[in-house]
């Protein structure tokens, strides 16, 4: 019994989860976000609204990619907090060009 607590306890840590939107089908991507940054939930991420302006964050970039993520931090702190806080973490990748005006 105790093993399949144990067992439990680190799947549940390790489980994270996430959602990625791109308005063009590319390939995820995996670079440094443009923007990120950690917003809070509470009741388990049933409880509170977070938007993110876009095109402040990108100003006249286009967005490539935007994603909401629970990462292990956060899923520990709603672990701690038994699910009362969840927060979870926001990116926003912009497309960027390079020197010579070509699109990264």
């Amino acid at each position: 019994m105790r093993i399949f607590l144990t067992s439990l306890l680190f799947i549940v840590l390790g489980g994270c989860s996430a959602v990625t939107i791109q308005p063009q089908k590319i390939a995820k991507l995996t670079s440094e976000p443009t923007y990120q940054d950690s917003r809070p939930f509470f009741m388990w991420g049933l409880v509170g609204e977070q938007r993110i302006d876009v095109k402040k964050v990108c100003g006249d970039q286009t967005v490539v990619q935007m994603q909401s993520q629970q990462t292990f931090t956060d899923g520990a702190l709603g672990l701690v907090t038994l699910g009362i806080y969840a927060p979870h973490t926001i990116k926003v990748w912009c497309q960027q060009q390079d020197s010579a005006g070509v699109s990264i």
